[in-house]
């Protein structure tokens, strides 16, 4: 097939690599994981962008919403629940940019950095899970 004549993989496509990523982590990761939201969207919000000082919505591949785990208290209030956010659009961009990795890696490594937020972990840790390095 010619690359003119590929199409995008959809947000239902992401939406399998990212439960295939996630699936693939490590038991206690998953279960520490057990009520977080994760969802797919073609693009961040324009609100989301502002809050964070983001002019181009390609520059944003993921996003954690939420009060890490190592940050709670039993005081701690939930507004909303905490969600991961992977973004298809800048994923992509990324990917075709930089044309050394599959897509499916990309789209865990984004994954597992966005979890990293949730659990509080630190980039020893994070490369215990996914050591991008390699």
């Amino acid at each position: 097939m010619d690359r003119l004549d590929a199409v995008a993989p959809s947000l239902a496509d992401f939406e399998r690599m990212m439960r295939e990523a996630f699936g693939g982590l490590p038991a206690g990761v998953r279960q520490a994981c057990a009520e977080l939201l994760l969802r797919i969207e073609d693009f961040p919000p324009d609100e989301v962008l502002d809050d964070l000082g983001i002019e181009d919505p390609y520059e944003l591949t993921g996003l954690y919403d939420g009060v890490s785990l190592t940050e709670r208290s039993v005081m701690t209030q939930a507004e909303r629940p905490d969600t991961v956010w992977l973004y298809r659009r800048p994923i992509l961009e990324e990917w075709i940019d930089r044309g050394d990795v599959e897509l499916d890696r990309l789209v865990s490594h984004v994954l597992v950095h966005e979890i990293a937020h949730h659990l509080g972990w630190s980039d020893d840790d994070i490369r215990t899970v996914d050591d991008w390095t390699e």
